[in-house]
């Protein structure tokens, strides 16, 4: 069987850069579009048709829907039965490099959080995660990710007691506090389970899960429910009051230690930018 080589992930990662800087994922413009019929706020309205226009106008134009093109987040689920061949961060570095050149995409990645803040020139590294499935060939998700929306994300180490109830609540505190400042209406990433280290991919996972998709046995009604409360909050499109904090909620969930309940919440902003790329 044919391994799965870095090269091949790498020009699916820089082909799909461009696609997701200035396309709204089809999902998400296809929520806004219904949001805009039912947001009852004139105000909420008039944000959710500007921000419909934007992304018909970025799409048929090929550039970016938003000035903040993100840090580059690559999930790569590989095929078992192919397994992954060469050195995946430098050549997807290169990629991603080449990419946001090419495109003028806005660099945004300092050489440290801390030590030094100065740009890193070419927006690496990547944040790459690698995973496993059974099969051949490999997925390849990348989203850019907007600083807004990853700072308005949370995580907490939860009692188990709390179950369904405690994890709404932590949710809903989250969006509570931090939504309006991550430029909503949102799409809710929830991760539930794993250890602290993980549970914060789990959510992230999440986010690319299609918004029409059919949820997993158990969470529907989860998923429904926490939607529901989330767009009582009132926070509304741009913050500024109406229904549609959020377009959709989705949960990833995971085993975990008997003692923990690890509970993630990563914010998609309004500009949810994905694309999955599927290598044969």
């Amino acid at each position: 069987m044919t391994p799965v080589s870095s090269a091949d992930i790498a020009r699916a990662v820089r082909g799909a850069i461009p696609r997701a800087a200035s396309s709204l994922r089809p999902d998400v413009l296809a929520a806004l579009r219904t949001a805009a019929d039912a947001e009852p706020s004139p105000t909420g309205r008039a944000v959710l048709r500007q921000l419909v226009t934007n992304a018909d106008i970025a799409a048929a134009e090929g550039v970016p829907l938003c000035q903040d093109t993100g840090t580059v987040w690559v999930w790569i689920e590989v095929g078992s039965e192919s397994g992954l061949t060469g050195d995946v961060q430098a050549d997807v570095d290169a990629a991603v490099g080449d990419a946001y050149r090419e495109h003028a995409l806005r660099m945004s990645v300092v050489r440290d959080a801390l030590l030094d803040r100065t740009n890193t020139g070419d927006n690496t590294p990547t944040s790459i995660h690698v995973t496993f499935r059974p099969g051949t060939g490999a997925t390849v998700h990348v989203m850019l990710k907007g600083g807004g929306s990853d700072n308005a994300s949370a995580v907490s180490m939860l009692d188990p007691a709390v179950g369904f109830e405690g994890v709404m609540r932590f949710v809903l505190e989250t969006v509570s506090a931090r939504g309006a400042g991550a430029c909503p209406p949102l799409v809710v990433g929830v991760g539930v389970g794993g250890t602290f280290d993980s549970v914060a991919t789990l959510a992230k996972k999440a986010l690319m899960v299609p918004l029409d998709a059919a949820s997993v046995p158990g969470l529907a009604d989860f998923e429904r429910d926490l939607l529901a409360a989330i767009n009582e909050l009132g926070i509304g499109p741009a913050g500024l009051g109406g229904l549609v904090t959020a377009l959709g909620v989705r949960v990833c969930t995971a085993p975990s230690h008997i003692a923990a309940l690890p509970v993630a919440v990563n914010l998609g902003c309004s500009a949810m930018r994905s694309v999955t790329v599927e290598l044969v």
